[in-house]
């Protein structure tokens, strides 16, 4: 399945809400999250495995999903890097 990496950006101010929204989803969604909220930086990430994009910004609170970002994400293997240089 498709793994995303999924941004969720939120004002101090919305800190609160988000949390307790994500929370709210189940303790293992807000174990998907790593945040930086702490050191003052109010984002959220999740690495999130789902069919689309679309699917897998459903894991951010509703009212902060118009400003998630979504990006698709894999690994590389040590032989894709060394065909590239062929």
């Amino acid at each position: 399945m498709p793994q995303f990496l999924v941004e969720s950006p939120h004002t101090k101010e919305e800190c609160l809400k988000a949390l307790d929204e994500t929370l709210a989803k189940g303790p293992d969604v807000l174990d998907q999250f790593e945040y930086g909220c702490m050191a003052g930086d109010h984002r959220g990430w999740a690495t999130v495995s789902a069919p689309t994009a679309d699917q897998a910004r459903e894991i951010v609170p509703g009212f902060l999903r118009a400003k998630a970002r979504v990006t698709p994400v894999g690994k590389f293997t040590a032989e894709q890097i060394r065909s590239y240089h062929r």
